[in-house]
């Protein structure tokens, strides 16, 4: 089921997709340190820190007046008490103020300043972890506190100038103290040789992760508050991270986060682990200042500009434009549904299963380079990220509102009752299918000859070649479906499904396709909406 909101909500959104493109297609790979990078190196976030290769650090005085910090107890208590007693007083917002010297630069001369990685945090240490910091941007304006914690003491880092690559041009900066908006982890992934970034938290509470051989793409979201609402979204924001600092042997790193917005704050934990998988272990309270009604947890938020269904809208010399171009579910009572991303001239929410799913997530199918012909983008080792739900979560719904996923809760947040949750986040190419069951591999979309149908074009693989004993099941919520055929495809040793649908007078139209031995099923089941528009 579904509904559209307003076309402005709709066309900001694709504005936003668009705005994303730019940004992406200007990417370039992180620095490395103590090393080349390898090919597979990650790219830094598409951030203005990312659009220019870092200058040399300019010649910084010899004696600079820090504040000295200072240690206070911290533990994971701690932070829960401090959310409860926070979540009590009104929402009072922090904003970075820029010092005056920083105010008066243009966007390209504070584009100049960058993070030294020489200044790592445990760079001097045999530690497989190193912390290095993100300064405040123009564009994100909430003041964010980064803290390093050992043995249940915490200390809040001073963004010192000797942490930062300053261009002749703002060498004068050299005694100004940068405000911070976030911080990126390294490791070795990709090779014993390179520090490759693979975690960034940055901006309100978006963070996002890379595994091994794979490029930043998709983000996560501590919570998502309003999302598709015609009130309009609020940005709930983490505002203080607390870093543990990781053993001589560990393959984790541990993140604290305070959460805060006008309707809520929370604490959460991070337990990362980067690999040929990176994996997330997520635990968060909420302690809503406000009642809450449309929530969603453990939200995801990709890019989807066009695909093989829709790219006759744009102009463009690429196949393919997207992040993800899928959501895919396993349902409570193990049927796994997969629906195509869109992108539609109005904003589309549709709901999917009423009971906790065993797990959901937003994947990237297309992973040939000629999917998308782009050389700098790479879209094609964009990760797909997977949420598996841990504990009682409710009752609720999966809720996608395009190109963002979320659990929606049944229930409304209220004052004076937290709220807990518990998912882990797997970060790969694609989460698996139980063993033998087919995928869409493809979707395609065109007009009839005639211009009075559509026609779809599904490329299956994972459930061999063989038509014997083979049906479709197919069905349309309206219009009249025709045509429909299950053939071979020998070029990918697996099945094509085909059939035409004429809408009539209808302006949505939800599609419904799996192909069953019997009656068992032998594919995940393909969900699309069409949409007159």
């Amino acid at each position: 089921m579904g509904y559209a909101l307003p076309v402005s909500i709709a066309k900001s959104r694709i504005a936003l997709a668009l705005a994303v493109i730019a940004f992406q297609a200007q990417g370039a790979p992180a620095p490395s340190v103590g090393a080349a990078a390898a090919p597979t190196t990650p790219p830094a976030p598409t951030t203005p820190d990312a659009l220019a290769k870092p200058p040399a650090p300019a010649k910084l005085p010899a004696k600079v007046p820090v504040k000295q910090p200072v240690s206070y107890p911290f533990t994971f208590d701690t932070l829960l008490e401090d959310a409860k007693r926070r979540a009590g007083t009104p929402y009072a917002p922090q904003r970075n103020s820029l010092p005056a010297a920083l105010d008066k630069l243009s966007p390209e001369q504070y584009r100049s300043i960058h993070f030294n990685p020489d200044a790592g945090i445990w760079r001097s240490e045999k530690l497989p972890f190193r912390l290095e910091l993100l300064r405040a941007a123009y564009n994100m304006p909430t003041a964010v506190t980064v803290s390093t914690m050992e043995d249940g003491l915490a200390t809040d880092v001073v963004a010192t100038p000797a942490m930062f690559q300053i261009s002749g041009a703002t060498a004068q900066l050299a005694k100004v103290s940068l405000p911070l908006s976030g911080f990126r982890i390294r490791s070795h992934i990709n090779s014993n040789k390179v520090w490759d970034e693979f975690l960034v938290f940055q901006g309100a509470s978006y963070f996002r992760a890379v595994a091994k051989n794979l490029l930043y793409g998709l983000s996560a979201r501590g919570l998502v508050v309003n999302t598709g609402d015609p009130t309009g979204e609020e940005f709930p924001a983490f505002t203080h991270f607390w870093i543990e600092r990781p053993g001589a042997r560990a393959n984790a790193i541990i993140i604290y986060a305070l959460l805060e917005s006008q309707s809520t704050t929370g604490a959460f934990k991070f337990t990362v682990q980067p690999g040929a998988e990176t994996q997330i272990e997520v635990e968060l309270t909420l302690f809503p200042r406000a009642e809450m009604r449309v929530v969603g947890i453990a939200p995801l938020t990709s890019m989807f500009l066009f695909d093989e269904t829709n790219r006759g809208h744009l102009d463009d010399y690429r196949p393919e434009v997207h992040d993800s171009d899928g959501l895919q579910i396993a349902t409570k009572s193990g049927e796994q549904l997969f629906r195509p991303l869109a992108n539609p001239l109005k904003l589309q929410v549709s709901t999917f299963t009423t009971q906790v799913p065993e797990g959901f997530g937003l994947v990237q199918r297309s992973r040939q380079q000629s999917d998308f012909q782009d050389f700098d983008a790479q879209y094609e080792r964009r990760p797909s990220a997977w949420i598996t739900p841990r504990g009682d979560w409710g009752s609720g719904a999966v809720e996608l509102v395009e190109i963002v996923v979320f659990w929606r809760p049944t229930q409304t947040f209220t004052p004076a009752h937290p709220a807990q949750f518990a998912y882990n986040i797997t970060w790969s190419s694609e989460p698996p299918l139980p063993k033998g069951l087919g995928k869409v591999l493809a979707t395609r979309s065109g007009a009839s000859i005639d211009r009075k149908r559509r026609v779809f074009l599904l490329d299956i693989v994972g459930a061999g070649e063989k038509l014997d004993g083979l049906r479709l099941d197919l069905g349309a919520s309206a219009g009249a479906i025709s045509n429909a055929s299950l053939v071979s495809n020998g070029e990918l040793h697996g099945l094509r499904a085909s059939f035409e649908i004429d809408p009539k007078d209808a302006d949505l139209i939800e599609l419904r396709l799996r192909v069953m031995r019997g009656d068992t099923p032998v594919t995940e089941t393909w969900l699309y909406r069409w949409t007159s528009s």
